[in-house]
């Protein structure tokens, strides 16, 4: 493995999306992921389309750059095995509750017992702290416990919605692996481990709250909570004469460059609602009305043509199936293809980031249930018939024999 990480090893025992997404970015950076899964597998491996029997679309996107053992922690075997595994490894990353890594006996102190340099890092739903510490937890569920289906409504659905993106989850994922790096490069200051608790909950309403806390900022409030401009019900995408375009016109320099574009220079000194940008947050709602008006008046194309003559940032609508279309997209070769070992040609999305010296890059394509579960057993100084014995005792499996479509 190459990228900035080569040499940290991380032993990934997370499931379904949150973890996952955090350890493959790792594994993309350089990282050797090692992918602790129970003998019935991730939960994610068969969810969605899928050729063979755990090897589901979302698995494929979410689980590369890693390599994958099976080990059942329940046994003492198994447990026995997780522990020499972590003996030689970064970083440990889990994200179950952490009263179910207590009964495992995998709590912080018996894996630093093990490995007094490990960096303990688990994704779970609440801080330890509070009365919501044993709860569990799952993304929709924290969308509506931070307020966003509530705000969703505010802002002009009928009903309160959960957002269709895995929101928290990537958002969590994200802030792994930040807190990860940024562990990792404190230990080499250091040279001491840490547990490192990230709720979801707590998280999540620090990124909501650092939009939406407002007047309850000061003591005494100065206002409501609640950003005018993100809950304004006409915030979307404006509806031309032949479809739809996306455009933020949100400085100065921007509404006088629009409203000379549509023939209309000098209304913003004219108009006190909309003369500066805290009077346009004051009165956004009849000024994205006024805005949405206008845009009926010529197509989409025309609009985008426009708007980019005046420097005004715009976009086209995509759609889930339009977006692979993109012009940009395709010539930044984010959207690549890859020859799977066992299901064929796939396509990836790749490393977003651009690195002058260590670009990450994905190391290997997403792993069959206990693809190396010998290899890494070897690697930590298992015999042969150690390992056969292990596996006549259920404690793991070697990957099942797939032929490629």
């Amino acid at each position: 493995m190459s990228g900035p990480l080569a040499g940290v090893r991380v032993i990934d025992m997370t499931t379904v999306l949150m973890g996952p997404y955090a350890s493959q970015m790792l594994g993309d950076m350089g990282a050797d992921v090692i992918k602790v899964e129970s003998p019935q597998g991730d939960l994610v491996r068969n969810l969605g389309p899928m050729q063979h029997e755990h090897m589901g679309a979302l698995f494929l996107h979410i689980n590369r750059s890693k390599r994958a053992i099976v080990l059942d922690v329940k046994k003492p075997e198994g447990r026995a095995a997780l522990l020499r595994l972590i003996a030689d490894a970064d970083v440990f990353l889990y994200n179950i509750r952490p009263q179910a890594m207590e009964r495992l006996g995998l709590g912080y102190e018996a894996v630093s017992e093990a490995n007094p340099r490990i960096l303990y890092v688990g994704t779970f739903g609440f801080g330890q702290d509070g009365p919501y510490a044993a709860k569990p937890a799952f993304d929709d569920l924290i969308q509506g416990a931070i307020g966003l289906p509530s705000l969703i409504k505010q802002a002009g659905s009928d009903v309160p919605r959960y957002v269709p993106s895995n929101i928290v989850d990537r958002t969590v994922g994200l802030y792994a692996v930040s807190s990860l790096c940024s562990a990792l490069y404190l230990r080499e200051k250091t040279g001491r481990g840490q547990r490192i608790d990230i709720p979801m909950f707590e998280t999540m309403v620090s990124h909501l709250l650092s939009d939406h806390i407002c007047g309850a900022t000061f003591d005494p409030p100065l206002g409501p909570t609640g950003y005018a401009r993100l809950l304004a019900s006409e915030r979307r995408p404006y509806k031309t004469s032949d479809g739809f375009v996306c455009a933020v016109i949100y400085n100065d320099k921007q509404w006088a460059a629009f409203y000379k574009a549509i023939g209309r220079g000098g209304a913003i000194e004219t108009d006190p609602r909309f003369s500066n940008l805290d009077a346009r947050n004051r009165h956004i709602d009849e000024l994205q009305q006024m805005v949405a008006r206008i845009f009926t008046e010529r197509t989409t194309q025309e609009w985008l043509h426009l708007l980019e003559q005046a420097d005004i940032p715009c976009m086209p609508l995509h759609t889930l199936d339009s977006i692979f279309d993109d012009p940009h997209l395709q010539a930044v070769d984010l959207f690549q293809w890859e020859d799977h070992p066992t299901e064929g040609r796939v396509r990836r999305v790749g490393v977003p980031t651009t690195w002058s010296e260590s670009q990450p890059e994905p190391g290997r394509s997403a792993p069959l249930l206990g693809e190396h579960s010998e290899e890494i057993l070897r690697e930590a100084g298992y015999s042969q018939e150690e390992i056969m014995a292990l596996i006549d005792q259920g404690v793991t499996r070697g990957a099942a024999v797939i032929s490629q479509p």
